[in-house]
């Protein structure tokens, strides 16, 4: 049951979803009991500098809190006929991170979009822009806690001078979420923007998580714009069985300045489980030739190669495999009506002679799993480092008192910080309610992007200005 309440997290933590409503009963209490991570005292858990140059912390204050005491049963029970995104989760199923600083893992492989601005060749430009694609729904594997749903006027910013870029986002709207974010080259090279419009559908034993949403990067030096939308993500085992996530479906990567398309096809598991986390591919030109096949798995790494070499190790693959499964007989009793199993087999990719790397997942620190399932990116996102408090916008996730407290590990105050802040939300709207006001956004506004004419929000500029004395106080 612990599992099934954990499923339902990670696909509300794909999309942001939370309800800022919370129901009566549910214990956020007896967390006390921590056990301290490696008996270290730190300090935020960051590094100190060395040779000049700060390091980003490599670990959190604390570890994350142990589930297994929580019934999914005591909270489902009060949920029936309630939309997903209405189900208020204890928040020892959270994450010490806000949506908007969850959505900023996009930027992990930034190195793939600085790759494609020193490319000569169309083609080559529009692989490392596949790669970067596929590398941004990377880090969702094996995340089983919840971000902290993002209060309305919620920002984050991240300037990474190593990596080459800044970015800022802002929640836009509450009901429905729309997070919106906006990330440029310190040196001009490129810009990358979206905005993520959650969706939700619940098909009994899973949850289908679609995040609506154009995705565009505009490589300015070559003058050219990538537009695309992500993958649908599919949590398995909503009540019953073991967690496990597919992210299936076509993604398109058009380049609107040359008609060079990517065609990559997330693949759904299969019955047999071949196909788990597989990624497969081509890029044409804009008179349909095709160019080249990319090939991988989203969780470790993907590969190019020329169609025709592609094309002749399928047809041997097949032979191979139509012997095996004449041989092959499904164990009687496999077909398990309450849960969707994972296959238990997951090969690495097989690289195909004359293929080439395009992107590899990075390791996971040893202990990740202590923190979350954490990427070393991701342990960053939330740091406070010295002196920089001086200059956030006070509307910064970082400065959020709730997600502050779980990260130190103290779970009764993040509990009690989460409510008041969702309540003075909920105040704060009826009282616009009372007076007739709308809800203005501070950094981006909303409008048609102009490459796909599809509704966006778009970055109105100023916000490293650093006047932020008209933002809300919403903490």
């Amino acid at each position: 049951t612990q599992n099934g309440l954990s499923l339902i997290c990670v696909c509300l933590s794909v999309l942001g979803l939370d309800s800022d409503e919370s129901y009566e009963g549910t214990s956020e209490a007896s967390f006390k009991d921590a056990v301290v991570y490696d008996g270290t005292q730190r300090n935020n858990g960051s590094l100190p500098q060395e040779n000049g140059i700060r390091k980003h912390r490599t670990t959190l204050p604390a570890p994350m809190f142990s589930r297994n005491n929580f019934s999914v049963w005591g909270i489902l029970k009060k949920c029936i006929g309630l939309e997903l995104s209405k189900i208020t989760m204890p928040i020892v199923f959270n994450e010490p991170l806000s949506f908007l600083q969850r959505i900023t893992e996009y930027m992990e492989h930034t190195y793939l979009i600085n790759k494609a601005c020193l490319l000569s060749d169309s083609i080559e430009r529009m692989q490392a822009v596949a790669a970067f694609a596929v590398s941004a729904v990377a880090s969702q594997w094996d995340r089983t806690g919840k971000p902290f749903n993002p209060l309305l006027g919620e920002t984050y910013e991240l300037t990474r001078e190593d990596h080459g870029y800044r970015l800022i986002s802002e929640q836009v709207s509450h009901h429905p979420p729309i997070s919106a974010f906006h990330a440029e080259s310190l040196v001009g090279d490129f810009v990358f923007h979206g905005s993520i419009y959650p969706k939700l559908k619940f098909w009994g034993k899973s949850v289908e998580a679609e995040p609506k949403g154009t995705i565009t990067l505009e490589l300015l030096k070559h003058g050219e714009v990538y537009t695309w939308t992500n993958p649908f993500c599919c949590v398995h085992n909503v009540i019953l069985g073991k967690l496990w996530i597919e992210q299936y479906g076509t993604v398109e990567i058009l380049n609107h300045s040359t008609g060079d398309k990517c065609v990559l096809n997330f693949k759904p598991c299969g019955m047999f489980g071949k196909e788990l986390h597989r990624v497969e591919g081509y890029i044409q030109d804009k008179s349909k030739k095709k160019h080249c096949v990319i090939y991988g798995k989203w969780t470790e790494c993907m590969w190019s190669v020329d169609s025709q070499t592609y094309e002749a190790n399928k047809k041997a693959e097949k032979k191979g495999d139509s012997k095996k499964q004449k041989s092959q007989e499904e164990p009687e009793g496999a077909d398990n009506d309450d849960a969707d199993d994972m296959p238990e087999v997951q090969e690495t990719v097989a690289m195909i002679p004359g293929s080439t790397l395009l992107w590899r997942i990075s390791s996971r620190p040893q202990h990740s799993a202590k923190m979350y399932n954490f990427t070393n990116f991701a342990m960053s996102l939330n740091e406070l480092e010295p002196g920089m408090q001086d200059h956030l916008a006070p509307t910064d996730c970082r400065l959020r008192p709730d997600i502050r407290a779980m990260e130190n590990g103290d779970m009764d105050e993040a509990s009690r910080e989460k409510e008041r802040l969702e309540e003075k939300q909920r105040s704060a709207r009826k009282d616009r309610s009372k007076d007739e006001e709308e809800w203005s956004t501070r950094w981006f506004q909303s409008g048609t992007n102009p490459y796909t004419s599809s509704q966006d929000w778009l970055y109105t500029g100023g916000y490293f200005d650093r006047n932020y004395s008209d933002l809300p106080v919403i903490y």
